[in-house]
């Protein structure tokens, strides 16, 4: 068995451009100083500062986790816990039924809910919409993916499911630990 080598691929100006804009933002360890910055070979007629993408961030992003979606595997979820979730047999510990409520009313009743839920460490609730009575679901079943994708309440949150295929109208939500 002979093993192949790969050449080492050059660098291309913009890809330059784009490191050196990291390492400027990377404090070195002590004792160590930054490397020096990297000759480029641009041609004369492009001056440096067009080297560099213009789609380059100012700031460092805070990472932010992916949208929740109803009965979308999450990443970061194990088979078992996943499908205990999407299969009913995880159980809610707290359940609030928002039938009755306008939108907003109950837009806030989910935000509380969910903040007192995970203040006191429960991992398992059940949020209840119900189906409406159009064929794409009442206007609570619609938003209620909406109000879990806001920054506050998606940190809490690790998944979301229908406990049952026929059931609609009720979504399980699997919380974060608290650290």
């Amino acid at each position: 068995m002979s093993l192949s080598r790969r050449r080492a691929r050059a660098l291309s100006a913009a890809d330059r451009a784009l490191w050196q804009a990291y390492v400027v933002s990377v404090d070195p360890l002590p004792g160590r100083a930054l490397p020096p910055p990297e000759r480029t070979n641009t041609p004369p007629s492009i001056p440096a500062a067009q080297a560099v993408p213009a789609a380059l961030p100012t700031a460092p992003q805070a990472w932010q986790p992916p949208p929740i979606q109803v009965n979308v595997t999450p990443a970061g979820l194990d088979d078992k816990r996943w499908r205990a979730l999407r299969r009913g047999r995880m159980k809610p510990e707290r359940t609030i039924d928002l039938h009755g409520r306008r939108a907003q009313e109950a837009h806030d009743a989910v935000r509380v809910f969910l903040h007192d839920a995970f203040a006191d460490g429960l991992r398992c609730v059940a949020v209840i919409t119900g189906r409406g009575s159009s064929p794409e679901g009442g206007v609570l079943r619609r938003e209620l993916p909406h109000w879990l994708n806001a920054p506050d309440m998606r940190r809490m949150l690790l998944a979301a499911a229908h406990p049952h295929a026929a059931n609609t109208g009720a979504v399980h939500l699997m919380l974060r630990r608290r650290k």
